[in-house]
């Protein structure tokens, strides 16, 4: 039942990434060109998911199981160093030049969008390489004296 659930929802937010414009590269890009011909429309869409935001961490700061009843793990780190960075560079550099962000990416791969479909294949690639180099970066700082 929960995996049924857990495949409604992501149908349904599938289905919103599509109605909202946010899985066509052209309206993306259009937002993202501030200085052109900038298309002020995904704003609303970014609004509407930031209230929704909003309001579903106000109630789950105050729960501590999920509705589903497993256990609500909530962020705990504030800090912002290197990693959040570069990998907040990348993404924004990603979503700049491609027009796709990873959920819009998955969603329009599915609706059979070849761009979206290299897009997904290059993102999978950078997550494994950067688990290969988190992986080795991890053994050798295990290997030093300390």
């Amino acid at each position: 039942m929960h995996r049924a659930l857990e495949f409604a929802v992501g149908l349904l937010f599938g289905w919103g990434l599509l109605l909202s414009g946010m899985t066509d590269p052209g309206k993306v890009l259009g937002f993202l060109d501030l200085f052109g011909a900038w298309d002020p429309s995904l704003a609303f869409v970014m609004g509407g998911a930031i209230a929704v935001g909003f309001f579903a961490f106000a109630l789950a700061k105050r729960r501590t199981r999920t509705f589903l009843g497993g256990a609500l793990h909530m962020p705990t780190r504030r800090d912002i160093d290197k990693p959040l960075v570069v990998g907040s560079l990348l993404f924004g550099a990603g979503w700049g030049l491609a027009g796709f962000c990873p959920g819009p990416g998955i969603v329009s791969m599915a609706a059979g969008q070849p761009k979206a479909a290299i897009f997904v294949a290059a993102m999978v690639a950078g997550m494994l390489a950067h688990q290969l180099l988190d992986h080795a970066s991890s053994r050798s700082r295990a290997g030093q004296p300390r």
